[in-house]
């Protein structure tokens, strides 16, 4: 990654705060792993629009077709920003169910914008919808989801094996 989309990436916008998803703080993630070919994903929020919005960068080691994004790792980034999206909002959730639209294929070594937002929530199913648009060249993919919201004993439960319980219950907590 370049110096120039390394600093896009980790810059907000005008309105934008830096957001940590509960699973990031302090440790490497499926998507980002080690090293630092595969992915980087940077989250913001803006006071004014409710959805959780992004800056990612495809590196080499997330390759599908010579020169272009594996399918797996546009949906997976998709899936976290759903997923983030209802964790930011207060929902400690869990994939249910992802559809993923491949709308064109991603070259990588660029940087894109992201974006995820929530539909609605019914008991404990949460459904969002995001999608990965170009800085300037529209949009790339768009998936929909199912998530199911975990109980807070569940989430302590699962939490225990993580290095900080705090995030993750702190999110919860602001939804109560």
């Amino acid at each position: 990654m370049n110096e120039a989309t390394a600093a896009w990436l980790t810059s907000p916008e005008p309105g934008w705060s830096l957001v940590d998803l509960p699973h990031t703080v302090g440790t490497t993630t499926f998507l980002t792993g080690a090293g630092e070919d595969r992915v980087r994903v940077v989250y913001f929020r803006s006071a004014s629009d409710p959805s959780l919005t992004g800056k990612v960068w495809f590196g080499s080691a997330a390759q599908g077709p010579p020169g272009h994004a594996h399918g797996g790792s546009i949906a997976a980034v998709l899936d976290e920003a759903m997923g983030g999206a209802a964790w930011v909002a207060g929902y400690p959730v869990v994939a249910a169910e992802i559809t993923t639209r491949f709308k064109r294929m991603l070259p990588l070594g660029a940087a894109y914008r992201l974006r995820a937002w929530l539909v609605g929530r019914q008991g404990r199913k949460v459904e969002a919808r995001a999608e990965l648009l170009g800085r300037h060249d529209g949009l790339f993919a768009e998936s929909e989801g199912l998530f199911v919201e975990l109980d807070m004993d569940r989430l302590q439960r699962l939490a225990q094996t993580a290095t900080d319980l705090a995030p993750y219950l702190k999110i919860r907590q602001k939804a109560h």
